[in-house]
């Protein structure tokens, strides 16, 4: 189900110099976009502050020489004066700190294995090619039946298909722990069809992936499911990228030879 030596295998290729080298690219490439969505976001963000106006009124009443003096005052905050407000207060301190890190540590989770997949697709043929001479030279590969706009369709059909899902599985999002395996399941399947498709496209014949995958689809899923609560840590992905194709890469390939074997 699991192979750890294929895992172990899959380690020590991903600290060679090919493959280190290889990092730089999901690594640059995710920063970049990270960036741009966070500049791009914020922007948005401080643009609708800026119109945004919250008014608070506060009434005080005082006894003095049995008199009785009420006093009221208006405070109106607008812009960024609003998070200077709610700053102000220990409670709504901690709320909007919560918040925000805990929002921005989730966005940042999902984005980043995303676009690592999208920058990693670009580099599978290489690093396939260098695993497949270092392991297994003397395995003959079957053309793949990956194209350029064959990629660009599954990519986006599998993601259409994630955000359908992110929409049916709603009601479950406010069901304690329930709703976290909800939130992940469209975001893992996505993870785990492109990885899939990334490497059999490349290394086998459409009919050859149907057939190894039905037969080990279950090994598959954990092996992915593996990749991908790893990467569910903050940052992790920028760096493992390459080795979601080194590992599952590897796994093809032993089914491959066990395959061609028989």
């Amino acid at each position: 189900m699991f192979d750890l030596k294929l895992l172990q295998i899959s380690i020590q290729d991903y600290f060679t110099k090919d493959m280190l080298r290889l990092i730089i690219f999901p690594l640059l490439g995710s920063f970049i976009v990270m960036i741009i969505l966070f500049y791009s976001i914020a922007d948005m963000g401080l643009s609708h502050l800026e119109d945004t106006q919250i008014q608070i009124q506060q009434h005080q009443t005082m006894v003095e020489n049995g008199v009785v003096n009420e006093t009221s005052t208006n405070e109106t905050y607008t812009g960024s004066s609003i998070i200077d407000f709610l700053l102000r207060y220990t409670v709504t301190s901690w709320i909007v700190s919560f918040l925000v890190y805990t929002v921005g540590l989730f966005a940042i989770g999902y984005l980043s294995i995303f676009t690592s997949l999208i920058i990693v697709g670009f580099l599978t043929p290489k690093i396939l090619h260098t695993i497949h001479q270092r392991h297994y030279s003397t395995l003959e590969l079957e053309e793949g039946y990956d194209t350029v706009i064959g990629g660009v369709l599954k990519l986006l059909k599998t993601t259409l298909i994630m955000f359908i899902l992110l929409i049916i599985l709603i009601p479950f999002y406010f069901i304690p722990i329930v709703n976290i395996v909800a939130i992940n399941l469209p975001f893992f399947y996505l993870f785990h069809k492109m990885i899939n498709y990334d490497v059999s496209a490349n290394i086998m014949a459409k009919e050859k992936f149907k057939k190894l995958y039905y037969i080990n689809k279950g090994s598959f899923r954990v092996k992915t499911l593996f990749l991908y609560v790893v990467s569910l840590i903050p940052f992790v992905a920028f760096f493992i990228a390459i080795f979601y194709i080194i590992f599952i890469g590897h796994s093809y390939f032993d089914l491959l030879e066990k395959d061609n074997g028989n």
